[in-house]
This record gives C-alpha cells, sequence and structure tokens, in this order.
C-alpha cells in the first residue's frame, strides 16, 4: 500500500478529533515534512483535509473521483481481486489495459478503472457508452483453473456479486438477464464482458469486464438507448458515491470468486436463478446464423442456460443475444 494509501486509511480510523502528523509519520516511518507533502499532494486531487495544531488532520470530505489509493485505503489489505489498482482518465477500453497486462504475465487480481472509455464495449461488438465521471468502468484480470467449458461460470458468479452490491450500497433491487445484464425490468443499468485467453482444454487467463451506469441522468443517454437504459441515479433519485460502490464491487467480486475456487458454484448458481428474470419466461436466442426458441428452466452445473425449445428438446446455451417473448 503506498503511503497516500497509508495516510487514508489512518484518516478514516481516526477518531473525531483526528491523527495527529507524529503519529502518522510514526506509522509511515518518515518525517513531518514528508507526511505535509503527502497532505498537500491529496489536497490538490480534491481531499478536504482539516489541519490543527492541536487535533491534528481530519479528514472532512472526498473528490467526486476514482483515485486508486483511495480505493486501496477504503479496500484495505487483499491479497486477491483488488490487490493492486490502476485508474486512467481515458482509455480506449479497460478490457485492452488488463489483455496487455495479461500477456505480460501479470498474475491475477490486478484491477483498472478509466473515469471515461473511448472505444467501451459490451457483448457481440456492441459500443458501451462511458461518459466522464458518470460510472464505473473497469476490468479484472483473472487466472482460474477451469475448462474452458466452465468459463460461462464467472459470468454467473460476476453477475450475482454485482446485484448484491448494488443492493447493499443503494437498497435497489436489480434483477439478472441472462446471460450478464443487470436490469430494472427492460432497462439495463450495468453489463458483463468476459473475454478469454484460452488453449484448447484450460484457459490462461480471463479478462472481466465491468460497466456500471452509476450517475448519468436520462438527459445524458443517447436518445436511442432511454428506452432500455438506466442508471442507479435514475432508479434512486439522486446520486451515488461511486468509490463507496466500486469497493463494494470489488469485495462482492472477491468474495463470489473464493467461493467458486473452493466448489461452491452450484450454491452461487441457485442464487442466480432466484436473481434471475429470465427463467421461467419464453425466450428468443439468437447465436450467430441459428435461434433458439423456447422455455428458459434452469441453470446448469458449468452456468450455461437450458432452454425447453418449440419441440420438447432440451438445449444447452452458453452465449447469445435474447429477447423475451410474450
Amino acid at each position: 500500500m503506498t503511503s497516500d494509501a497509508r495516510i487514508l486509511t489512518a484518516l478514516r480510523s481516526a477518531p473525531e478529533s483526528g491523527v495527529s502528523g507524529a503519529t502518522l509519520a510514526s506509522q509511515l516511518g518518515v518525517s513531518r515534512a514528508a507526511v505535509w507533502n503527502h497532505i498537500e499532494e491529496l489536497r490538490r486531487l480534491g481531499y478536504d483535509i482539516e489541519a490543527s495544531p492541536h487535533q491534528g488532520y481530519r479528514l472532512r470530505g472526498v473528490p467526486d473521483c476514482l483515485h486508486a489509493d483511495d480505493l486501496m485505503s477504503r479496500l484495505g489489505s487483499v491479497k486477491g481481486i483488488g490487490r493492486d489498482i490502476r485508474v486512467f482518465n481515458e482509455t480506449t477500453s479497460t478490457n485492452d489495459v488488463v489483455e496487455k497486462l495479461a500477456r505480460d504475465n501479470v498474475s491475477e487480481g490486478i484491477v483498472v478503472f478509466a473515469e471515461s472509455q473511448t472505444r467501451g464495449r459490451g457483448r457481440l461488438g456492441r459500443q458501451w457508452v462511458s461518459p466522464a465521471g458518470k460510472g464505473l468502468w473497469f476490468s479484472v484480470l483473472l487466472r482460474p483453473k477451469l475448462h474452458v467449458s466452465a468459463a460461462t461460470q464467472l459470468t454467473v458468479i460476476t453477475a450475482v456479486a454485482v446485484v448484491r452490491a448494488i443492493e447493499r450500497e443503494t437498497g435497489l433491487h436489480p434483477e439478472i438477464k441472462w446471460p450478464n445484464d443487470i436490469v430494472f425490468g427492460a432497462q439495463k443499468c450495468a453489463g458483463i464482458l468476459l473475454e478469454l485467453g484460452a488453449e484448447l482444454d484450460h484457459i490462461r487467463h480471463v479478462v472481466l469486464g465491468i460497466g456500471v451506469d452509476v450517475n448519468l441522468t436520462a438527459a445524458e443517454f443517447p436518445e436511442d438507448l432511454l428506452p432500455v437504459a438506466t442508471s442507479l441515479r435514475e432508479q434512486l433519485g439522486r446520486p451515488l458515491d461511486r468509490a463507496s460502490l466500486a469497493v463494494a464491487l470489488l469485495r462482492e467480486l472477491e468474495a463470489a470468486y473464493t467461493r467458486l475456487r473452493a466448489g461452491d458454484f452450484l450454491e452461487i448458481g441457485d442464487e442466480w436463478m432466484r436473481r434471475c428474470s429470465t427463467l421461467g419466461k419464453r425466450v428468443s436466442i439468437r447465436m450467430a446464423d441459428r435461434v433458439v426458441r423456447g422455455f428458459a428452466e434452469a441453470l446448469d452445473e458449468e452456468g450455461a442456460l437450458r432452454v425447453r425449445t418449440e419441440h420438447g428438446r432440451l438445449e444447452r446455451i452458453i452465449g447469445g443475444d435474447v429477447t423475451l417473448e410474450k
């Protein structure tokens, strides 16, 4: 953890009276002058830090921005997802950045956020609108010991983690639309994009991309997306602290990934089914050059959707573009 992150951790855990420069210097193993320099740098980034000769330093407010040191100070010491966090003001896509890190043999758990993306993308090559400072656009590098056929399990556990984090931070109750959307009714507020580096029989790495529309207003969505897109702010009626939601998401992701590695996928899958708005409905699923129509019955042990077709055959679907039929 960096010095700035350790200072922010100390400020957050300090009593109302604050924490002295001498205490911070002792904790960091630096001089009080060095502590002052770090405080000044945090102030330049927008942190409201009050200094009193008698009471020390107090954190009075934080900026509406994503700052790696701040996220790590809130997250605490972790060895898994969030062990290393990087934030870009702008990038093409956070998945692109993490894919490069994966090819450079970086170990799993690193997380890359961007305040905005110029070429953010969703499934099937669709564009993901990623305006600056309005959402959470981030990617995680994973190296799971899974067969390629079980990769869908990662989408399932991620969807559960995202819904749990949103519920915890907002009190709202979004649902999961198979395979990778988080929705309120017919409107999507978050999506998941899984990109694999794999051999025939095993996964080398996974780039797990997540986009959450947090503080966009209806006026900030492209007009053609208004019927099908929403944000947490629109649903809640007020803006959210994006950094707090980011930390909640990382904690839930780490918890779900830990359970998956421990062999608890079926239990997570059961929760996914309880939260899924697709199950029990008639669906039409387009997959490349074919369309499957039928009744979405359940999730199987590897995370695929089981669909009872119009002809009574049970098909196993691992991906596609789903439409609910009336």
